[in-house]
Parts: structure tokens; sequence; C-alpha cells
């Protein structure tokens, strides 16, 4: 069964190790990365429109804020100017 004889069971131990890992890897449904990238791209897709709402966001409220500004730094008493 065994066609290399090792009398060192440390090395005996590791050979094992590795050809189960190999047999595993081998058997292993290879989809599985494929899920994981494909996580990846949908969370960096949803970064990048969360990111651009929030810039379209924080640009309207500070130039609404600048209108404010300017509008009460402007301010004769009359409410119809603004």
């Amino acid at each position: 069964m065994n066609r290399l004889q090792i009398s060192n069971p440390p090395l005996e131990f590791m050979i094992i190790y590795l050809r189960g890992r190999i047999d595993r890897l081998r058997n292993e449904d290879l989809s599985r990365g494929a899920s994981a990238v494909e996580w990846v791209v949908i969370s960096a897709i949803v970064v990048g429109i969360v990111a651009f709402v929030g810039f379209t966001i924080k640009n309207a409220l500070k130039g609404k804020a600048n209108d404010v500004s300017n509008c009460i730094g402007s301010s004769n008493g009359d409410s119809s100017s603004c």
C-alpha cells in the first residue's frame, strides 16, 4: 500500500497530511472561489453606489447651506428677498 517505506514518524505524518490536502483539493467543488469573487464584486458595486449617493447628497446640502448663508448675509430685513 505505502510504496515509500519511511521510518521517520513526523515525515510520514507530513506525507499523509499533504496527500489528504491534495485529494481534498482535487475533489472539492471549484465554484466556492467563484462565489467569493462574486461577493467581492457585488460589495464593491454597493460601496461605489453608496459613495456616489453620499457625495451627491453632501454637495446638495453644501449648496443649499451656501444659499442660506448668502441669503442671511445679504438680508436687509425684507423676507421676500430669498
